[in-house]
C-alpha cells in the first residue's frame, strides 16, 4: 500500500485555482501596489494643495506690486488701503502681529516648559493620564470662543487694573493667544523631555544630584534641540492666529509697542477685507494676497528656522 501511494503520479496544483501559490503572490502584489498608489496620491494632493496656494499667492501678489512699490509696502508706517488717502506700509501689521506673539510666548513658553517638565519627571502616571487629556481639550476649543472669552472675561479684569485700556487691546489677545498654544509647547516639550536616555538621570543621580539639578542641569539641557522646536512652531502658530485676535485685539492698525490700545494684526486684516465689502479685482482686494504671502514668508522661515535646529543641536544616544 505505501508503494502505491509512493508511486502515485501527484498532479500539478490548477493555476486558476484561488489557493495556487502564484496566484496568492500575484494578488498580494496588486493589493501592495493598490495601496502604494493610494499613499502616492495622498502625498501628491498635499503637495499639489500647497503648489496652488503658493502660485495664487504669488500671481495675485505680482498684480499688486505692479501698482505699489514693494520698498513702500515693506517699510511704510502707514496702512490705509481703504481709505483716502491710501498707504500701503505694512508695518503697522506686522508690528501688531509680533505684539501679540511676544506677548503670547510671554506666556505660554515658561508655562508649557513648566508643565512639560511635571508631566516627563514629576506626574505620577495616573495624574498624567487626567492632565494630558485636558491639555489636548485646551488645543480643540475652537478660536472663536477664545476670542469671546478674551471680551467677555478678559478684557474687563484688565481695564479694572488699568482703567484706560480700550475695549479692543493686544493684552487680551496676548493672553488669550498664550492660552491657546500651551498645549502645543507642552505636548512637544514633553516628547523631547521622555525621549532622554534614562541613563543620564542615573548617572546624574550617582553623582549626587538633586531630582531638581538632574532635571534642569541634564534633561532639559539634553532635550534643548526639541523643546527650542516647539517654541519656534508655537510662535509661528501665535503669529497665524486668526479669530481670537480679530475679535480681542480690534481693527486698528497701529504702529504701537503699548499693550493697552487696539492694534490690527495681519491675519486680522485678511478677515476684514475677505467679508466681501471689497471689489474683486482692486488694489484693495489684492492687498490681502501681499499681506498673506508675507504672512506665508514668515511662517514658513520660522518652520526652516525650527528644522535647523532640530538638526543642529540634536542629541543622538546609542
Amino acid at each position: 500500500m505505501s508503494d502505491v501511494v509512493a508511486n502515485s503520479p501527484v498532479r500539478p496544483a490548477d493555476p486558476n485555482s484561488g489557493g495556487h501559490p502564484l496566484a496568492l503572490s500575484r494578488a498580494r502584489r496588486w493589493r501592495e501596489r493598490a495601496i502604494r498608489s493610494a499613499l502616492l496620491a495622498c502625498g501628491l494632493v498635499s503637495i499639489l494643495t500647497t503648489a496652488g496656494i503658493v502660485v495664487v499667492l504669488v500671481w495675485e501678489s505680482i498684480g499688486f506690486f505692479r501698482e505699489v512699490s514693494p520698498w513702500e509696502f515693506l517699510t511704510g508706517s502707514q496702512w490705509t488701503p481703504l481709505f483716502k488717502p491710501q498707504n500701503f506700509g505694512v508695518l503697522p501689521l506686522v508690528a501688531g502681529s509680533f505684539l501679540v506673539a511676544v506677548g503670547a510666548s510671554l506666556i505660554a513658553l515658561p508655562v508649557g516648559l513648566a508643565s512639560a517638565i511635571y508631566l516627563a519627571e514629576y506626574a505620577p502616571r495616573r495624574a498624567r493620564k487626567i492632565l494630558k487629556p485636558v491639555l489636548e481639550v485646551l488645543a480643540g476649543i475652537p478660536t472663536v470662543v477664545y476670542g469671546y472669552f478674551a471680551l467677555t472675561f478678559i478684557t474687563p479684569f484688565i481695564r479694572q487694573v488699568f482703567p484706560n485700556t480700550g475695549v479692543f487691546n493686544a493684552a487680551s489677545a496676548s493672553i488669550v493667544v498664550g492660552i491657546m498654544i500651551i498645549p502645543m509647547v507642552a505636548s512637544l516639550s514633553e516628547d523631547a523631555l521622555r525621549a532622554v536616555p534614562r541613563s543620564l538621570r542615573e548617572a546624574s543621580f550617582g553623582l549626587g544630584a538633586t531630582k531638581f539639578e538632574t532635571v534642569t542641569r541634564v534633561v532639559v539641557p539634553a532635550a534643548l534641540s526639541g523643546v527650542i522646536a516647539s517654541f519656534i512652531l508655537a510662535v509661528s502658530r501665535a503669529i497665524g492666529e486668526t479669530m481670537a485676535v480679530t475679535l480681542a485685539a480690534g481693527a486698528t492698525p497701529k504702529l504701537t509697542v503699548n499693550p493697552l490700545e487696539s492694534i490690527q494684526t495681519m491675519t486680522a486684516y485678511i478677515v476684514q477685507v475677505s467679508l466681501g465689502d471689497t471689489p474683486f479685482g482692486t488694489i484693495e482686494y489684492k492687498t490681502i494676497f501681499a499681506v498673506g504671502l508675507l504672512l506665508f514668508m514668515i511662517t514658513l522661515a520660522m518652520n526652516i528656522a525650527s528644522r535647523f535646529v532640530l538638526r543642529r543641536f540634536r542629541e543622538v544616544y546609542e
